[in-house]
């Protein structure tokens, strides 16, 4: 959850017109709100007092209510995800192969209508959730281009390596099964017999499709750009999603 700064209120000169202005810590009361540590603070004779920013939480959508203390900024109400938004998804794979690519919504899509703000985590897992009850394991990972990597025998992840000095990965090639060009920024992943009895058409594919083969079941998928605090370009090996065969 997101603590009060600590630093002491501070004072800037005031204007030519003497309104005094003041930079004071914010307390976030949990909501993620990027780059707003700290906020200024207008007071103008016999009126509330004006505060700048921050803008609306990236995590449920909430433009914050605020309130302005002795020696602070409180968002008066909590966020209801104060450590974000982890969502689980699983899906059935009767075939024993997975589609693997970036986008497959002329097969799979939802309807905007029907969740929060996609810029939002809470928006972002609706639609996970959305695409999974029609068969397509979906997740957002922004410009990333990740691979799925095999971890155990039924067990993988969706990550993006990161290289050391000498140009060696943080993960082995050899466990890479697929490469995900996101020209959509998101992995899309469905059974492809179910893909195909959808109305996709194998001759359609393209260089950045692949089709692998895994052990027949249900596999759960655990999706990770939620939480608080994800860092999409972190400089160690960032893991966008888990994946575990359950049965």
């Amino acid at each position: 959850m997101t603590q009060a700064p600590t630093a002491a209120l501070t004072h800037r000169q005031p204007q030519e017109d003497n309104t005094p202005i003041q930079t004071m810590p914010l307390n976030a009361n949990g909501h993620s709100l990027p780059g707003a540590s700290e906020v200024t603070v207008i007071q103008l004779e016999g009126h509330e007092p004006l505060v700048s920013g921050p803008s609306r939480c990236a995590i449920c959508g909430i433009y914050p209510k605020l309130r302005v203390t002795d020696d602070s900024v409180e968002v008066q109400d909590p966020c209801p995800y104060p450590n974000g938004i982890t969502t689980d998804i699983t899906l059935i794979v009767p075939s024993g192969k997975l589609l693997v690519t970036d986008d497959l919504r002329p097969v799979y899509d939802w309807q905007d209508d029907a969740a929060a703000d996609y810029n939002t985590a809470l928006g972002q897992a609706q639609v996970v959730e959305a695409m999974a009850a029609i068969g397509c394991a979906y997740g957002p990972v922004r410009n990333s281009c990740p691979g799925l990597y095999r971890t155990g025998p039924d067990s993988y992840i969706i990550a993006s390596p990161r290289c050391d000095e000498d140009d060696n990965p943080s993960l082995p090639e050899d466990t890479c099964l697929a490469s995900i060009c996101t020209d959509l920024w998101a992995y899309s992943i469905a059974d492809f017999e179910h893909w195909k009895a959808q109305g996709g058409n194998p001759d359609e594919l393209g260089w950045s499709d692949s089709v692998i083969d895994v052990a027949p079941g249900t596999y759960r998928f655990t999706h990770h750009t939620g939480e608080h605090g994800f860092d999409h370009y972190a400089d160690e090996t960032v893991i966008f999603a888990h994946i575990k065969r359950l049965t």
